[in-house]
This record gives C-alpha cells, structure tokens and sequence, in this order.
C-alpha cells in the first residue's frame, strides 16, 4: 500500500472517511453472508426497539429513503420478519410490526455485526473501543445526526 500525504493522514475528516468506507464493506459484506442488508438491519433494530411504526416513521429513525423504506419492509414481509397493516387512526398509512421471526433474525444479525465489530476494531483496546465510540457519537450529536444512546 502506498503512503498517505502527511496533510492528509493528520487530518481528522480524511481518517474518519477512511475507516468508514472499510467499516461500509466490512458491514456490507457482514450482512450479504448472513443474506440480509443493512436496510433489513436498520428496519428490525428499529421496530424491535420503538414498537411499530408507519414506514414514515421508520425511514426517519432509520435515516433512509421512503422508497428504500418500502423496498426493506417488502423484503422483510416476504420472509415473515414483520407484518405490515392498515393503521387504524388512518387508513391509507401502513403500521409495521416486527414477527417473533424478525425478532429471532435481528439476534442473528446482531451476532454477525458483532463479528463485525471485533474485526474492524481489532487493533483497539475495550476502553479504547468505547472512547471511539463515545467521541464518534459526540461529534454526530453536535452535527445533528443520531443522538449518543
């Protein structure tokens, strides 16, 4: 590999946007071997956590496009890992519902993001883990991205 201009390899912006393309295709492919996508991730994770939801909803939890939406609740559907009906307030919305099968599938998931994680981590202590984790998460709070948990 080849050596990285020293203006770029001291600045915060470059290194963050390299470890996120490796952290994107470690996920990427994290996830295509356990035959599922980020999206299906984002969807149950968020159902398992807030209850259910119309897709609107979900696309602004899960930071996704409507049409990305749509396409995670169809797939996740036609595999049994939610259901999908008529919202009683208003018919013309549809609720989502996480199946005890989707939540059986986000335990496999989470297991193989956690493999994940470890690999992509390897070469940080747990206290070095977590202090990344809790600047990275300082940084998109302030940035008006996701709130630190």
């Amino acid at each position: 590999m080849e050596p990285t201009p020293g203006r770029l390899a001291t600045r915060a912006s470059w290194l963050i946007t390299q470890a996120a393309v490796h952290a994107r295709r470690a996920v990427s492919e994290g996830f295509a071997e356990a035959g599922a996508r980020g999206y299906h991730y984002r969807v149950l994770a968020a159902l398992r956590e807030f209850g259910p939801a119309s897709q609107a909803k979900l696309g602004q939890r899960c930071r996704m496009d409507r049409s990305d939406v749509v396409a995670a609740v169809t797939e996740l559907e036609a595999k049994g890992f939610v259901e999908r009906s008529a919202d009683p307030a208003d018919r013309r919305r549809n609720t989502v519902t996480i199946t005890g099968a989707g939540i059986r599938r986000l335990g496999r998931l989470d297991r193989a993001l956690d493999d994940v994680q470890d690999e992509l981590l390897a070469p940080l202590s747990a206290t070095e883990r977590q202090a990344l984790i809790a600047l990275l998460g300082k940084l998109l709070e302030h940035h008006g991205g996701a709130p630190s948990p």
